[in-house]
């Protein structure tokens, strides 16, 4: 009991001295991990052992891939040949821009890439064009959040690992879990379009580029790796991380991009953060502190409140932790017990509350997500930019992370259960 109960608090600790000391939270937790591995008496192979090595290959290959791809341009420019046929339809932009996000997002990179793309493109046209910018990046934020979850992102990957620690197979539930996001960030794409009055441009203030450069060679051979790496998933079986190696193997050979400049490009930060996370809670695990969060949660939740409150423990958690190094590898796995304790609660539906509710708080100006974006608006608007400027869009987008919290909280607490009992009863 003394083991279980320690554990949960030095976990619990790490997540709060890292976001007070603003240090790499997953160093921090391979830290912690060698000290309580000791302290209990616990084989320190354990602890090495929570190490994914799978996790580490996906992450690296499908990271190292996406860098070629972004080195060359051919992302940002696939982008602009999106919203180049707009024209000027001032209505189509902002389904072309959540068209954009979550396209850039679904093909494989995940979220944190897109954040390069997305939100400048997204402020260049607003400034242009005279829509609010952070209206308009809100909704390439929303595309890229819906696509988020799709089944060869790193985020797809990292939630495949947690709940395959619970029994449950990654690759069937994936699916509903990405429906569920894509319609809560739907929904909130219409809710800002209405709020900040979109409706009511009807034509741009400066004209927009009708017409985009052609894909160069370089550019058409790494987005073919794209769709080699796919070729090498679904028809030969070959694991998704291996298969981007492979395939990133041949590109750099062919010198489509530079070795040192695109390994450059690798979030090692984020993989670090999310395999040190991992390996402090598989000694947790070990130790009963899951167990005994678990106990806990679902001693306080009912059928009907357990979905709302799990996308409510996800989101405010992710206000001061990593959605992808702390609150998915966490709260996944948590979502299949706790389901099994309540009952009648199906455990994707709560799987789904917590990706929509770790998500949502990205866009938080603390965090890398809501810095991105006040950056993004600061270099579309330059001069103008000032620091009230400043201090307004970092109040507006504290507060449009809370009541996203919100809205999505309460469309998964009406919608979610059903789609996950469509797609899996």
């Amino acid at each position: 009991m003394v083991a279980d109960m320690a554990s949960l608090i030095v976990f619990i600790g790490i997540i709060g001295i890292a976001f007070w000391r603003k240090n790499n939270i997953g160093i921090l937790a391979l830290s912690a991990g060698v000290v309580l591995v000791n302290a209990v008496g616990m084989p320190e192979k354990v602890l090495i052992g929570g190490i994914s090595a799978s996790l580490f290959i996906t992450l690296v290959g499908i990271t190292l891939l996406f860098s070629i791809v972004i080195d060359t341009g051919a992302l940002d420019l696939l982008a602009r040949k999106v919203i180049a046929t707009a024209g000027e339809r001032m209505w189509v932009l902002p389904i072309l821009i959540f068209i954009a996000g979550f396209t850039v997002v679904s093909v494989g990179p995940g979220g944190v890439p897109a954040l390069a793309i997305i939100p400048p493109l997204a402020a260049s046209i607003a400034v242009r064009v005279g829509f609010h910018p952070i209206m308009l990046i809100l909704i390439g934020i929303c595309g890229m959040t819906a696509g988020r979850f799709s089944p060869i992102t790193p985020e797809s990957a990292i939630v495949a690992e947690a709940v395959m620690k619970a029994g449950l197979n990654g690759s069937d539930i994936i699916p509903a879990l990405m429906v569920s996001v894509a319609f809560a960030n739907f929904l909130a794409a219409l809710v800002l379009y209405v709020i900040y009055g979109g409706y009511k441009l009807k034509r741009p203030l400066q004209k927009l580029e009708t017409s985009v450069e052609a894909f160069s060679t370089r550019q058409i051979v790494s987005l073919s790796g794209i769709v080699a790496m796919l070729v090498l998933v679904v028809c030969f079986h070959v694991t998704l991380g291996l298969a981007a190696l492979l395939v990133s193997g041949v590109l750099l050979f062919c010198h489509v991009a530079e070795d040192s400049t695109v390994v450059k490009m690798i979030p090692w930060s984020t993989i670090v953060m999310v395999l040190g996370v991992g390996a402090l809670l598989s000694v947790v695990n070990k130790l009963g502190g899951i167990e005994l969060m678990n106990d806990f949660m679902a001693s306080v939740m009912t059928e009907s409140t357990a979905i709302p409150a799990m996308g409510i423990s996800a989101g405010l958690l992710s206000f001061v932790s990593s959605a992808l190094g702390v609150v998915y590898p966490t709260m996944m796995p948590m979502c299949v017990d706790i389901a099994r304790q309540i009952g009648n609660v199906n455990p994707v539906a709560m799987m789904s509350a917590v990706a929509a509710g770790g998500a949502v708080s990205g866009i938080s100006p603390a965090s890398t997500g809501g810095a991105l974006i006040l950056a993004a608006v600061a270099g579309s608007y330059k001069e103008k930019y000032t620091k009230e400027v400043e201090g307004k869009y970092f109040l507006e987008l504290l507060i449009v992370a809370a009541a996203g919290l919100v809205l999505f909280v309460t469309v998964a607490a009406l919608t979610f259960n059903f789609i996950a009992d469509m797609m899996c009863p």
